[in-house]
């Protein structure tokens, strides 16, 4: 695992791509990177554009960078307090289905979320950890000869309002909420960390360990 405090999305891409090819020859071990972005939209390839509610130059102005990617899904939201968790991870031939890995991402987030007292789970046809209609973590992948990238975004104690400025993951008829909203209080991202690092090795039948942090333009 690799914690890598706060870091704008474009390095993040350009992280996730070295490491994926690394991946891919047998250069590194799986790893899972855990940050926060700066503040920005990202549309997935099934993304609409009538799901940003606002201009491009408007979101300039309010300092939101926007970026289409790679993964799948439509539009969601990063920025601080939110923790974003990366997977580069070679699947075992026994565990190559698309839908069991992330149904197997839903498992860390709903893990992570009750050990902080919140009961989240699923809903039927839709991806994410939701607590009622609202909800709390996204997922979003891409999987390229059986190694994963991009994955999925926990709200801790985000900013909320930037999602009143999209249709979140194209679904009009449900929330968006956070640990912090649903605890009445503050809770650190720190607090999180341990535990979705925790739940991902279990999930996933991994070892949990620090590894050494290579440079990133931009982090910090």
């Amino acid at each position: 695992m690799r914690r890598l405090g706060r870091v704008p999305y474009a390095d993040a891409l350009d992280l996730q791509a070295r490491l994926v090819a690394e991946r891919q020859s047998g250069a590194i071990p799986d790893t899972l990177l855990l940050l926060e972005h700066e503040p920005v939209l990202t549309l997935g390839r099934n993304a609409r554009r009538e799901n940003v509610l606002i201009p491009e130059p408007a979101l300039r102005e309010r300092g939101i960078a926007v970026f289409e990617t790679g993964r799948g899904g439509d539009v969601t939201y990063h920025g601080p307090g939110q923790v974003v968790g990366y997977p580069i991870v070679e699947l075992p031939p026994g565990r190559r289905d698309v839908h069991r890995y992330v149904r197997d991402l839903e498992e860390v987030m709903i893990r992570a979320c009750a050990d902080l007292g919140v009961v989240a789970g699923r809903i039927p046809g839709l991806t994410g950890a939701w607590v009622g209609h609202q909800k709390v973590g996204a997922i979003g992948v891409r999987i390229a000869r059986w190694v994963t990238s991009h994955g999925f975004a926990l709200n801790v104690s985000p900013d909320l309002s930037p999602f009143d400025l999209i249709v979140p993951c194209g679904i009009r008829d449900k929330g968006v909420t956070s640990l912090e909203r649903l605890l009445g209080g503050p809770v650190p991202v720190d607090r999180v960390l341990p535990r979705l690092a925790d739940h991902f090795a279990a999930v996933f039948e991994r070892q949990a360990q620090d590894a050494p942090v290579a440079p990133l333009g931009g982090a910090r």
